[in-house]
């Protein structure tokens, strides 16, 4: 089985791309960094790849919205090829700001072109950036997270990470259909605390810092009901080495962010 060629979409804005690749191909794909006029001019098409991941930044500069602009570039764009990418099952990953568009074309929770969810201002109204634990949802189809029994530990980086919901139903309906990917937890280890930083207080159902942005129930990431598309608001490509933990030194171990990139190359293998 040949190795799966992966396309990284830049936009004008984004700068996790290089992070992205880099966790791809320690993961074992093959990624390239494909420019959005490349692949609308025809340079390069979407049918040529195995997997896509749309990485964080501040994509057109969030002028309208975070994603926003994004997403219609993706929905009037290059809707007929990202509509065909998905229905065959490929794996499609949205990082941060990658997120928010996917969330914004209506691709997740999905079908599209209904959005059904948002991702608005964080709950206290500022940037948050600190590091966050993730647990896996077991009843959830998404191929990413598909077998992780330990936590992932990695960074959010965001204004706009609130996953917000119109009403209960639609709540509902996240959880009945596995479409809740990831939730945020509190720490295990009393230790990590810190890494949040201090003060825990609780913000209606979820607890800060630990959810950053007051999501609702504590939901980190979301995948369409086929489980091949997938949206985080952390940065798992920040935390696919040891090293890069922030307590390395002292010890600390475990919690990469690669087992996620690894189930989808894993799963991208299977179109190449």
């Amino acid at each position: 089985m040949s190795q799966p060629r992966i396309l990284i979409l830049h936009a004008p804005g984004t700068n996790r791309d290089r992070e992205a690749a880099l966790a791809c191909e320690a993961a074992g794909g093959a990624p390239e960094i494909v420019h959005m006029n490349s692949l609308n001019g025809g340079h390069h098409r979407l049918g040529d790849y195995q997997m896509l991941v749309i990485p964080g930044g501040f994509s057109y500069g969030d002028d309208l919205g975070a994603g926003r602009l994004w997403a219609n570039d993706l929905y009037h764009r290059f809707r007929q090829e990202l509509d065909a990418f998905v229905a065959a099952g490929k794996p499609v990953m949205g990082i941060c700001n990658g997120f928010q568009a996917l969330v914004k074309a209506g691709y997740l929770p999905g079908p599209a072109p209904q959005q059904r969810v948002s991702l608005t201002f964080n709950r206290r109204g500022h940037f948050e950036c600190r590091w966050v634990r993730l647990r896996a949802r077991a009843e959830s189809p998404c191929l990413f997270t598909r077998g992780l029994a330990e936590d992932i530990l990695c960074p959010v980086a965001h204004g706009e990470g609130r996953l917000a919901v119109p009403d209960e139903a639609t709540r509902r309906s996240l959880w009945q259909g596995g479409l809740v990917a990831l939730q945020y937890v509190a720490p295990m280890d009393p230790a990590e605390m810190d890494l949040a930083g201090s003060g825990v207080e609780l913000l209606e159902a979820a607890p800060y810092p630990y959810n950053p942005n007051g999501s609702v129930d504590d939901i980190a990431g979301l995948c369409n009901a086929a489980g091949n598309v997938f949206g985080l608001m952390p940065h798992p490509e920040d935390h696919i080495t040891p090293y890069q933990h922030p307590r390395w030194t002292r010890g600390a171990q475990g919690g990469l962010g690669l087992a996620l990139f690894a189930n989808g190359v894993r799963a991208a293998a299977g179109f190449a």
